[in-house]
């Protein structure tokens, strides 16, 4: 059980950590099967107030062109202008425009999700899953969450029709995050 007490030994700055952090998406594919990927190359930090969680702050910057789905054509595909127009918006970006508990260990960051130059608020859901002190000194904490888009909604709006109904791609893509941040103060 975490105490408000925990929570306010977590207040701090902190950086991602590249290695052990996962940035991923989810979208269904030819209607069946769904195609899972990862973005490669980002940067984020936060502010933690855990004494206030309403005053915690977090910024992630994703190079696009670090998309990673295990199929070199499909990735190339998807930063084509066709998906994210990467040579046009090289950076997918989302900077937290509030934070709120809203259970004992759950957390929501709203903020501005920007997607080949369009901005849109959303909601990450997340759950707290931990503090700990790794091997190199280090305080880490650990946070996992999730959040369905609509690609059409940031102008990814590329599709085929198949012959049996629907489309190749799905228009919901769920984001997923698997967070390790390291304190630095």
């Amino acid at each position: 059980m975490t105490t408000a007490a925990d929570y306010a030994k977590l207040t701090g700055e902190y950086v991602l950590d590249p290695t052990h952090t996962r940035i991923g998406f989810v979208a269904r594919h030819a209607m069946v099967t769904k195609v899972r990927g990862a973005f490669n190359d980002f940067t984020g930090t936060a502010h933690i107030d855990g004494d206030k969680p309403e005053q915690s702050s977090a910024e992630l910057v994703i190079k696009a062109e670090s998309i990673d789905t295990r199929n070199p054509d499909r990735d190339a595909h998807l930063r084509s202008n066709d998906f994210l127009k990467m040579e046009d918006f090289p950076e997918i970006t989302f900077r937290s425009t509030g934070v709120r508990q809203s259970g004992e260990d759950t957390f929501e960051v709203t903020g501005d999700l920007t997607i080949k130059g369009v901005t849109r608020s959303v909601t990450v859901p997340f759950t707290y899953e931990g503090q700990a002190t790794d091997p190199f000194g280090n305080s880490r904490i650990g946070l996992e969450g999730s959040t369905t888009i609509n690609r059409q909604e940031f102008g990814v709006s590329w599709n085929a029709a198949l012959e049996t109904g629907g489309f190749l791609v799905s228009d919901k893509v769920t984001l997923e995050f698997e967070i390790s941040a390291v304190k630095q103060s």
